[in-house]
């Protein structure tokens, strides 16, 4: 484990200025630590790299997959460069074709979905969609199918005749039915989501992610979108993960730009120039539009910043 643990060294080293590593452990600390598994592991550099890994913070799950990543890395590349970082599609496993010879794909979208409002309601969708933002999403959460059904519709029909993007969170039945645009899915969705349905409706589909591993997940299903997050600490939910930073955010970019990718998570005036410069395509908010005084000026204003 010497030299396992010296490459692993190097590794954490090179890249200690990358803001990769987390200020605390991604596991809970009432769980026991990551751990790494010896004996299938397919040589030392994967193992150096899922050790490097822990040692940053990352979760389990994406160490692992960060370790595999850094072996196909050493021998694709013909040696060791603790300098490099994971970073192309082939370094994952990800899906070879392109989505045009994909026929799993899902109906394509924007490559920059520009700012991207996540609305409480339809009437908060209505005001968005007379702000002229981009896209918009209706997250809207009840137990009352009627309710839903309602708010959906109206959704709809807001962005009737309009050049705003609509997608709405969770309900892929009604939204099929009221003819959205898209959807929007989290992971907890995607077990449960009946996709040949969905893509014959001809529906945009979102998925969120919190890491490697999970974007490796919403490849295998060619979404139309992949979200990430959360950048930054944020209220709105419970997260599966702690937040992710900047650093992070910029080598998932790196490495998943051959789909439209949404930055989202705790982004508001004074941070989204940064996020902006990791190079996603549309950035994501919640409290930046609806906690201010003037929502409309709000969407002008972080417009502005995406593009300073």
């Amino acid at each position: 484990m010497s030299l396992v643990r010296d490459l692993a060294d190097q590794i954490i080293a090179a890249h200690s200025h990358d803001d990769l590593s987390l200020p605390i452990p991604s596991f809970s600390l009432s769980s026991p630590p990551p751990q790494i598994d010896n004996e299938h592991a397919a040589d030392h550099y994967e193992l150096a790299g899922t050790v490097a890994a822990v040692a940053m913070g990352f979760i389990e799950c994406d160490a692992k997959i960060l370790g595999k990543a850094w072996s196909r890395m050493v021998h694709q590349d013909g040696g060791f460069n603790p300098l490099k970082w994971p970073s192309r599609p082939e370094h994952f496993d990800l899906l070879p074709w392109t989505r045009n010879m994909n026929p799993k794909a899902f109906a394509e979208c924007p490559q920059r979905l520009g700012l991207y409002g996540v609305m409480p309601d339809a009437d908060w969708v209505k005001r968005m969609v007379d702000a002229q933002i981009p896209t918009v999403q209706l997250r809207f959460k009840s137990e009352d199918k009627k309710r839903i059904r309602k708010q959906i519709a109206q959704s709809v029909e807001a962005v009737k005749g309009t050049k705003t993007l609509l997608f709405i969170n969770d309900y892929w039945q009604e939204a099929i039915e009221a003819g959205a645009y898209g959807i929007h899915l989290g992971q907890e969705d995607l077990d449960t989501a009946d996709f040949d349905v969905i893509r014959n409706a001809g529906l945009r589909l979102g998925i969120s992610t919190h890491g490697y591993a999970e974007m490796v997940r919403a490849d295998r299903l060619c979404p139309s979108y992949i979200a990430m997050g959360a950048v930054f600490p944020t209220n709105l939910k419970v997260m599966p993960t702690v937040p992710q930073g900047l650093g992070r955010l910029y080598k998932y970019t790196q490495l998943m730009s051959h789909y439209p990718l949404v930055a989202i998570g705790g982004i508001d005036a004074g941070s989204i120039h940064a996020v902006a410069q990791s190079g996603v395509g549309s950035i994501a908010v919640v409290r930046a539009i609806t906690g201010e005084p003037d929502p409309t000026a709000a969407v002008k204003h972080l417009q502005e910043l995406m593009q300073t």
